[in-house]
């Protein structure tokens, strides 16, 4: 299993510069020319999905019997219940599409990247675990959680009261244009230094490798779009990039 996770994170820095140089074609960079366009809110579940129930039901099947595996797997179920329904109900999307390639593309990785969690968290050697990295890593997973979260409202807010897109303000869109993509990233690298398994750390470099550029992708878009977009703001990174 862990040469296929090895095979899976090459896979992962091979799609890294493709992503830079080629935008996703959703949300505000979405195009018509990849084929069969679907609903938005409809795409966004389709995607994550996969995440939400793969990962559980592998993680049963193998019969963790430790009670620390378990809190593994329950917070991963509330991100991705969060990031599955309730998210996808709360954004103003009418109208708006996305190509199913996109949908269908992340749908499989989901699958691919839920069943490699849900069996390592299922085997995880609780004795291997540095309770002082797992608390740590907690830490870092709730920290980037809630910007995460607090970021989304941000803007979903900013939609919601206005007609288009608009200039984010408050909290670490300040320093960044993508806050949201910045806390999951923080997220992850909780969650990867929580479990201390090869799983976990190839969904935190799938997850850099994917929304790095597209946070890049964002950050010029605002200065495209927007004469007075803040020159002092970084696109993912505060103060670094």
């Amino acid at each position: 299993m862990e040469e296929l996770i090895i095979y899976w994170i090459v896979f992962g820095l091979v799609i890294f510069p493709i992503n830079l140089i080629f935008k996703a074609p959703y949300g505000r960079h979405s195009s018509k020319n990849w084929g069969i366009m679907i609903d938005n809110r409809l795409g966004w579940i389709i995607m994550e999905l996969p995440a939400l129930v793969v990962c559980p039901i592998v993680y049963f099947l193998f019969e963790s019997t430790y009670n620390l595996s378990l809190f593994f797997i329950s917070i991963w179920i509330i991100h991705y219940f969060n990031r599955t329904i309730i998210y996808p109900l709360r954004i103003k999307t009418k109208g708006k599409k996305m190509p199913l390639t996109i949908a269908c593309s992340a749908f499989f990785f989901n699958i691919i990247n839920g069943f490699f969690n849900g069996y390592f968290i299922a085997v995880i050697n609780i004795e291997s675990l540095n309770y002082l990295l797992l608390y740590f890593g907690l830490f870092l997973f709730l920290v980037g959680f809630y910007i995460n979260v607090n970021s989304d409202n941000k803007l979903i807010k900013l939609r919601r009261n206005k007609k288009g897109y608009q200039i984010p303000k408050g909290g670490f869109f300040n320093y960044i244009s993508c806050p949201n993509f910045f806390g999951e990233i923080i997220e992850w690298l909780g969650f990867s230094i929580m479990t201390f398994n090869l799983a976990s750390l190839s969904f935190l470099i799938w997850t850099c490798c994917n929304l790095v550029p597209r946070s890049l992708a964002h950050h010029n878009w605002y200065l495209n779009k927007f004469e007075k977009y803040p020159k002092n703001r970084k696109a993912i990174f505060p103060f670094l990039l």
